[in-house]
């Protein structure tokens, strides 16, 4: 086999021709399915990845001769529909991906029909309110409201009447309203001032993503605190919008491309002035790095903040080889089991969350488990009434890994994951699985509490 038929090279990706007439050609579509499916179906390597698989699988395995040519045309969406576009089985699993012959990019391919699917208006305004994350996020911070909101939200008639209204299945862990706006609160904090001669590691500026600055701001706080203890000036962006990913599952192509208009040219300006841009949530940082990217292969401020947005713990850890990271930890952590999320992986950093757990068990006591596997939430997917049943499911082995006792009984002291939606599902499927309880913490605020910072 010729090195240009072969795929011992490094997976590649295409840009998306989303802006293609083509690319909404049904029939042309469901032609690269078959072709896509018959590949799969003589493969098998990537069954235990999400249930998109065991479904084609089983569709498969039904007709009568075993063949792809034999699964109508119309049972091609249980497929598409089970896909919640991790990327896992192109970059981790697939043998068949460019530069190879093939040219197979299963999670593009499932794009591609979502896409169709919501152009021709079949996703329900349901599924289009549980993306529109900014629209939830409108009412935190508005004294009164966000606690009768959060209050309402954990009664049984509410989550019941959320699974009719919304789709939510009324057992599926949802995120609180924040009292208070991380962007908001964050507008006080000073950045760290440039002094002459000062060792300071470049400026950072913070994406807040929807999630910390309207569920959770203290994971955004606690990053705050770790650039300021280790000299590094910041600035909170002073505009954004949603990053696309929750439209993006939906195949809501243009619902992601006027994210794009809002967000790029005020993140290419940070870009321009020497900011490395951090964002604390890895599908946020991925829709930048990747997804964006490859929508506007040639949009030069697009390819400006791909190469400027980092993951915390990338930025983080690239400080620390250059010799210019505080280790100065205080507070032991015990026993961690960390979760690396899908999203985290398909980014080609390395584990980096990993490695600074690791220095920090240089200096302190911590015994790290590290997970490397599908929690199973990814998204809106965990949350619908249609697929949290299989979310659990699919989480099962990541749940009994974190939560597995020590010698002693004992469970770990905190679980972790860089998802913190992820880290929620898996504290429920870890309680629904009768192990040990254990505190819930992001790592960037394990971190801040190994440092000892107040």
């Amino acid at each position: 086999m010729s090195k240009s038929e072969g795929n011992l090279q490094a997976p590649t990706r295409h840009a998306l021709d989303w802006q293609n007439p083509e690319f909404y050609d049904e029939a042309r579509c469901e032609a690269e399915l078959e072709r896509i499916f018959d590949i799969c179906h003589g493969c098998r390597r990537c069954v235990s990845l999400c249930q998109s698989f065991p479904t084609l699988f089983d569709l498969v395995d039904a007709t009568a001769d075993g063949e792809v040519h034999g699964v109508a045309k119309a049972d091609y969406a249980k497929v598409v529909e089970q896909c919640y576009l991790c990327d896992l089985c192109y970059m981790t699993k697939c043998p068949y991906v460019p530069p190879h012959a093939w040219n197979l990019d299963f999670p593009h391919t499932m794009l591609r029909a979502k896409a169709i699917r919501f152009r021709q208006g079949k996703v329900k305004a349901a599924e289009r309110l549980l993306a529109s994350t900014d629209i939830h996020g409108s009412f935190a911070g508005i004294p009164v409201v966000v606690q009768v909101i959060n209050a309402v939200n954990r009664t049984r008639p509410a989550r019941v009447a959320m699974e009719k209204v919304l789709g939510v299945d009324r057992a599926a862990w949802l995120p609180d309203l924040a009292a208070q706006r991380f962007r908001w609160s964050a507008a006080t904090s000073a950045a760290v001032q440039v002094v002459a001669g000062q060792r300071t590691p470049g400026k950072v500026a913070i994406f807040a993503t929807c999630f910390v600055n309207y569920n959770e701001p203290g994971i955004g706080h606690d990053l705050l605190a770790l650039l300021a203890h280790n000299n590094i000036p910041y600035v909170v962006v002073d505009k954004e919008q949603c990053c696309g990913m929750p439209r993006l599952e939906l195949g809501d192509l243009q619902g992601v491309a006027s994210s794009k208009a809002v967000n790029i040219p005020v993140l290419a300006r940070y870009a321009r002035e020497g900011y490395a841009i951090l964002a604390a949530v890895p599908s946020c940082t991925l829709m930048f790095k990747q997804e964006i990217p490859l929508m506007y292969p040639g949009d030069a401020d697009v390819a400006l903040v791909r190469d400027a947005m980092w993951d915390p713990f990338e930025y983080l850890v690239a400080r620390h080889k250059d010799g210019l990271l505080e280790t100065d930890f205080q507070r032991d952590l015990g026993r961690v089991s960390y979760h690396i999320p899908c999203h985290g992986r398909v980014q080609n950093i390395g584990k980096k969350t990993k490695e600074m757990f690791e220095l920090i068990g240089q200096k302190v006591t911590l015994e790290l488990t590290t997970v490397e596997r599908c929690s199973g939430h990814a998204g809106t997917y965990g949350v619908k009434k249609a697929y949290h049943a299989v979310a659990m499911k699919i989480g099962q082995p990541v749940f009994k890994a974190m939560g597995k006792p020590g010698p002693d009984g004992q469970g770990p002291d905190w679980i972790s994951s860089d998802c913190p939606l992820g880290g929620h599902h898996i504290a429920q499927g870890i309680q629904a699985a009768g192990l040990p309880a254990a505190r819930l913490a992001h790592p960037i605020s394990l971190v801040r509490h190994a440092y000892g910072l107040a």
